[in-house]
């Protein structure tokens, strides 16, 4: 089959001004709910999008963990190219998409470091396994070869074989994207999606639609 002729319907609900809350937040908790509610694959996966020093945009996928202090926030390494990209330009967007629920929200915003305590609180709830893995891996940085991965592993759990929880690296943390716009899309038949929008303006947040 020509991927040009590949077609799907959309047509599991709607969305309109009258049923959607007035806060973006609130209205992403519902749908998250709804998302976790239906046992989706991976509902915390989003895509991350920053823009390097010389303006190439630039973008992966990473979980969230978290909504609070009216931020969306993830963790990473921050000697990673996307920590060093937001280190250099804050501006970076958020995209979620529920193929299963036929919905995306797309986030645009300003991002900045968690505090150091929230970021060591976090880190102290992951698995070991993930807590040697933040030490050994210098994520993004070109690597000869996987074994030497798995020898810097092997240097971790021997140097923390006492620790139970190890010390959180000071490169490791996290950041929280406060949301300057929340777009909201859900599918509808023959393309006419349905998709409404919060700008931040004025101190407060204003609803628009778009045209699909």
């Amino acid at each position: 089959m020509a991927l040009a002729d590949i077609r799907k319907e959309y047509a599991k609900a709607r969305l309109d001004e009258q049923s959607i809350d007035p806060h973006p937040l609130v209205q992403f908790q519902r749908w998250m709910d709804e998302a976790l509610a239906a046992q989706l694959p991976e509902p915390t996966a989003m895509n991350l999008a920053t823009v390097t020093p010389d303006g190439r945009p630039s973008a992966r996928t990473v979980l969230l963990k978290g909504v609070a202090q009216g931020q969306f926030q993830f963790y990473t390494n921050y000697q990673s190219q996307k920590g060093v990209e937001l280190e250099s330009n804050p501006a970076c967007a958020l995209t979620f998409f529920w193929p299963e629920l036929e919905r995306q929200v797309r986030i645009e915003g300003i991002a900045q470091r968690l505090d150091a305590a929230v970021s060591e609180a976090y880190f102290q709830s992951r698995p070991r396994g993930s807590q040697v893995g933040a030490w050994a891996s210098p994520q993004s940085a070109v690597i000869e070869h996987r074994e030497l991965l798995e020898k810097r592993v092997a240097e971790i759990e021997k140097r923390f074989a006492a620790n139970t929880h190890l010390p959180k690296p000071h490169q490791w943390g996290g950041y929280g994207v406060t949301p300057h716009e929340i777009e909201f899309w859900q599918g509808r038949p023959s393309r006419l999606h349905d998709r409404l929008v919060y700008y931040w303006v004025d101190s407060e947040w204003k609803i628009k639609r778009l045209a699909p």
